[in-house]
């Protein structure tokens, strides 16, 4: 038998024959689905997902990705998707050379559908006979065992050999990967996957694929950052547009012209009421939106005095007081977004609720305001894509209601599906 250590990170551990361990496999494989007994050289990660693929209704032998996503459905989802933005990087960094080298290159979302396989021509018409397409569902509860819906499943870095695929029809194919998270939020987006020959599960194949995975994340997170700058300049040419940023803060980040400058806890609560107020604030409205007890308004003529000193060329006016020109806020382009079907943008955008610390009255209320309206929009949606990526992060943990809604449009081939229906089991408990 091959040697090699069952927990590998990668299929195919270095100074070991792939064909020698591929026949090996192969035995083990027909051995499993005789006996349901696991030996030979099969390791716990792929033994765990054969289980799971059985327990969850997968025919070994007949089993074959279901098509989810028709051609309209999939060019919506690939056009609104975060992926999109890292699609250019993994052409740059995976595609190009798989191409070269005869192999493909698949990005799937966070419930395993592809939206994306490219690379040589002739694997990909060969891939085709198994529904290994854009708009196929490969999650572990649709297609058995393979590195994308395993990677999902156990959302970390996955190779496969040929027979350590469960379903027949896929044991020719060898494969590696990864998935990409979201910068912001660490929330599940999609996988990243190299699919061929042997060559592919392989410590460099693996390594290769996560370091696209995270070249992609750092992809994101410059693309919002370069948002971020346009927005500045995005009204008139040659004209900077502030923009006070609110969202899972305690201090406020001000961006203006090329300078960004964090706040403190009440200059951050008056930048951002001031901002949200088109007709401006007086001083006497400005005490009362702050503090319970009506601060007097000498204090806040005091804090809006050093507020001023901070804001660099940002012209804050008085009587109202109000910023001389427009100034965005990163929670009104989340209304902005929900306001044009943007839910998927809006998710993303929402980091967390506005100025969490802040005991303001008014910001207490912009607050819960913002964040019950992104759950409304949730709790009537079907798209798991903009759901997860929300119950994922810490403001979406614990939310019964959007879980459980997670739980009704969530597909039972998803590799979500079983962590859900548990984490909506716990949260059922711990409410009594």
């Amino acid at each position: 038998m091959p040697p090699g250590p069952p927990e590998s990170p990668f299929a195919v551990p270095p100074g070991v024959d792939p064909d020698a361990l591929a026949r090996a496999l192969h035995d083990a494989h027909d051995s499993f689905l005789s006996t349901g007994a696991v030996d030979g050289p099969v390791r716990s990660v792929v033994s765990e997902s054969w289980r799971r693929s059985l327990l969850g209704g997968i025919d070994p032998e007949r089993a074959l990705a279901a098509i989810t996503l028709d051609s309209s459905r999939l060019e919506e989802i690939r056009r609104d998707h975060p992926l999109a933005a890292g699609m250019p990087v993994v052409r740059r960094l995976l595609v190009e050379s798989a191409a070269d080298a005869g192999l493909l290159v698949a990005v799937s979302d966070a419930a395993g559908q592809l939206l994306w396989v490219e690379g040589a021509a002739q694997l990909r018409r060969m891939a085709e006979e198994m529904n290994f397409v854009p708009g196929a569902d490969w999650s572990e509860a649709s297609a058995g065992t393979n590195a994308p819906g395993t990677a999902l499943a156990l959302d970390r870095a996955v190779s496969l050999l040929g027979p350590e695929h469960l379903a027949r029809q896929v044991t020719p194919w060898s494969c590696s990967a990864a998935p990409v998270h979201d910068p912001d939020t660490g929330a599940v987006l999609g996988v990243i996957d190299l699919t061929g020959g042997a060559e592919v599960a392989s410590a460099t194949s693996l390594g290769l694929v996560r370091a696209t995975a995270a070249a992609v994340e750092a992809e994101l997170r410059l693309e919002r950052v370069r948002g971020a700058a346009a927005s500045r300049t995005s009204h008139s040419p040659g004209v900077k547009r502030p923009r006070i940023d609110v969202l899972g803060v305690r201090g406020a980040l001000l961006h203006h012209a090329t300078t960004t400058t964090r706040l403190s806890a009440r200059h951050s609560e008056i930048a951002l009421l001031v901002a949200a107020a088109d007709r401006g604030l007086t001083t006497a409205e400005l005490a009362v939106a702050l503090s319970d007890d009506e601060l007097p308004e000498v204090t806040i003529r005091a804090e809006l005095s050093r507020l001023r000193q901070v804001l660099g060329g940002l012209r804050l006016e008085s009587r109202p007081y109000r910023f001389a020109g427009a100034v965005d806020t990163d929670a009104q382009r989340v209304r902005d977004d929900l306001a044009a079907g943007r839910l998927r943008q809006a998710v993303a955008r929402y980091r967390g609720p506005i100025l969490p610390d802040s005991q303001a009255p008014a910001v207490a209320a912009a607050r819960d305001d913002l964040h019950q309206l992104v759950r409304s929009h949730l709790l009537v949606c079907d798209d798991p894509d903009a759901l997860l990526p929300f119950a994922d992060t810490g403001h979406g943990r614990d939310d019964f209601e959007v879980w459980e809604r997670i739980a009704r449009v969530l597909p039972d081939t998803s590799p979500r599906f079983a962590q859900v229906a548990d984490h909506l089991e716990r949260l059922d408990a711990e409410l009594g």
